[in-house]
């Protein structure tokens, strides 16, 4: 523990550039508190309260940029809906690739299950959620569609598809990930994160962080999407947000799934869990492996007590193509995430100060180099990014 504090404490010596953009308006904050936690008492009541709310804040609200599309357009564009353009689907509905019509812009469209129940309000609590959030690590919605009984969002293309689909269960044609690429789209995703839990005001609690919702451009640069199950976080003095358990098995923080108590430390476990898969390549939940080692996590917790077993724990597809000491660093970050207790869990933003050096450094060497000059005060600079995330492997307790 001593040893992430000190790297949060360095953290907040150290400025860096990083992406504080607010959502303004506390008008519009408080009506996407609403539209989170509405309920309705017919289906035919729920479809008219979407399309009439949606058409309110589209017009004459300069931070609303999603474009309204029709059903004739959606279908063009995916050659009505042709099975061929299929990317998949999920408990919301299907994923087809589409192509804009004049604009020859690549999309993908989810059409929305119109016999799930949860399915219109995850669709407007999205709409809202996307179009008052700006952030490099959040997908962009490029539009929507509420023609009829359509409801359909328009994201922009991400060609790498999911996180899961290049780290879990790969086909014998897929390459493995490398170390530094895992690490990028680990901190990228950590960034997401920090930017819903400490920069959007009201902040926002994610809830359903899992590999498959981290998608990646064509450079695996990655973005947080589906934002169905967001939720406003705890403002004021509250401590947290109590809300019926949705998320996904085995992603869930304990005290969330127990209690239904929702705050932003519940994402830090998930993302600590998808950390995990990151280093392992193991599914959080994988009932072909032994029994002892079919919960990720519960498998991991006592290897994070032995050093002498760390490098079992990394993925085998990596052939040992990895730092020793990265390794032991993103095992400490991973293990810190997972901490039973909420209140021992990192703020997300120490979470990505301890990453940021794995997903930049060139070397071990400047490592060193930079933890003489933290721990020596060789020099009167701000120690770096990499000398702060380092700080993790110093302390050899900290497991």
């Amino acid at each position: 523990m001593g040893c992430f504090h000190y790297c949060c404490v360095a953290k907040e010596k150290f400025h860096r550039k990083s992406i504080k953009k607010s959502i303004k308006g506390y008008r519009e904050a408080k009506s996407l508190a609403s539209f989170a936690n509405i309920s309705f008492k017919t289906e035919s009541s729920r479809h008219r309260y979407i399309t009439e709310e949606l058409r309110k804040i589209g017009k004459g609200n300069n931070n609303i940029t999603a474009k309204i599309f029709s059903y004739r357009e959606l279908s063009v564009a995916t050659t009505n809906f042709n099975p061929d353009n299929l990317l998949g689907e999920g408990g919301f509905g299907r994923v087809y690739r589409g192509k804009l019509e004049g604009t020859n812009q690549d999309v993908a469209v989810k059409q929305l299950d119109r016999n799930g129940f949860q399915g219109n309000r995850e669709f407007l609590v999205e709409v809202l959620m996307l179009s008052m959030l700006s952030n490099p690590y959040l997908v962009n919605l490029v539009g929507y569609c509420v023609d009829g009984d359509q409801r359909i969002l328009v994201y922009e293309y991400m060609p790498n598809g999911s996180l899961e689909d290049h780290l879990l269960d790969l086909p014998p044609n897929r390459k493995a990930l490398d170390w530094n690429t895992r690490m990028k789209i680990a901190h990228g995703a950590a960034r997401g994160l920090e930017y819903l839990h400490e920069s959007a005001q009201p902040p926002v609690i994610y809830r359903d962080f899992k590999a498959s919702n981290v998608l990646l451009d064509q450079d695996f640069n990655p973005k947080l999407s589906d934002f169905g199950l967001a939720k406003l976080g705890p403002t004021g003095d509250k401590s947290h947000v109590s809300t019926r358990v949705m998320g996904t098995y085995g992603y869930c923080a304990p005290e969330y799934a127990l209690t239904g108590q929702l705050t932003a430390k519940s994402d830090v476990y998930s993302f600590g869990v998808v950390f995990l898969e990151i280093i392992t390549g193991r599914r959080v939940i994988d009932n072909s492996r032994p029994t002892e080692e079919q919960n990720l996590v519960t498998w991991a917790t006592p290897l994070f007590k032995d050093r002498r077993k760390f490098t079992m724990m990394a993925d085998p597809l990596l052939e040992g193509n990895y730092p020793i000491k990265g390794l032991y660093q993103a095992l400490a970050v991973a293990a810190m995430c997972l901490q039973e207790e909420a209140g021992t869990r990192p703020m997300m933003s120490d979470v990505v100060t301890a990453i940021e050096y794995l997903a930049h450094s060139k070397e071990e060497a400047c490592i060193e180099d930079s933890l003489d000059s933290c721990h020596h005060g060789r020099n009167s600079q701000e120690p770096t990014a990499a000398a702060r995330g380092s700080t993790v492997l110093m302390d050899r307790k900290s497991f």
